[in-house]
């Protein structure tokens, strides 16, 4: 009698999808508003720098160094060579009884030097890679444009008046997804590709704002405002951009 022979077959696992990173030639759209809140036209975005995918650790790593290389070491105590008086013996070496005692500035004794405090010399600071700086730059913009906190506007055209400031981004708070900009905490981050006396002038007194320059932009800025209004974003595309360059 033929007997019938169990065949096995293995099960092979299915080989996982590999997202493709952007890549320079990787483009995205985004809309350009005017100052009174109206689109005029469409811009492509490079894929290398709006269109990472997140990377918490590398975000995280670069943001806790900067924030200790901001650090000041400020407490600071004085050992027995630097505490005032107590050159004397508080008593003779032998007869009276008691242990034998050097001078009060003893850290054993009360107003003595502090043994192992803190000291004023201590360094906080923490080295990062400029890719490493760079990369964490684009990683928190891209996020922010997944999130549709990100506004491109051509100029504002101020004149120097917080008033006139004040009517535009009342303007801007009413564009879908810019609602908090009506509120009065620090929510967006405005940057320019230059410094603009005129343009600082206006915006500087509204609570609901902070200024910076395109090439000092950073992920703590970024990070600590909900929104980025990019102003003339051609431009300050192009300067974020040659930082990636500089790092090569």
């Amino acid at each position: 009698m033929a007997t019938k022979t169990k065949t096995t077959t293995k099960k092979v696992p299915a080989k996982k999808a590999v997202a493709k990173k952007p890549t320079s030639e990787t483009t995205l759209k985004a809309s350009v508003y005017t100052a009174a809140g109206k689109e005029t036209r469409t811009i492509d975005l490079p894929g290398e720098i709006f269109g990472l995918s997140w990377n918490g650790d590398l975000v995280h790593q670069v943001v806790h160094a900067m924030r200790a290389n901001e650090r000041t070491q400020t407490a600071n105590t004085k050992d027995r060579s630097e505490v005032r008086g107590g050159g004397k013996k508080p008593w003779k070496q032998k007869g009276t009884g008691r242990a034998r005692h050097g001078p009060s500035r003893s850290p054993i004794w009360r107003g003595g030097g502090i043994t192992h405090g803190p000291r004023a010399e201590r360094d906080y600071s923490q080295k990062i890679n400029k890719k490493m700086r760079v990369t964490a730059l684009y990683t928190v913009l891209s996020e922010k444009m997944r999130k549709g906190q990100v506004l491109f506007v051509d100029d504002l055209g101020l004149s120097g008046k917080t008033k006139d400031a004040s009517k535009i981004v009342s303007t801007f708070a009413t564009l879908k997804g810019f609602e908090k900009l009506a509120g009065k905490k620090s929510v967006a981050l405005v940057t320019l590709p230059t410094k603009d006396v005129v343009t600082f002038r206006s915006l500087r007194n509204l609570p609901q704002l902070a200024l910076e320059v395109v090439k000092d932009i950073n992920p703590v800025d970024l990070l600590e405002s909900r929104y980025l209004i990019l102003v003339k974003p051609e431009e300050s595309i192009d300067i974020i951009k040659s930082r990636s360059e500089k790092r090569a």
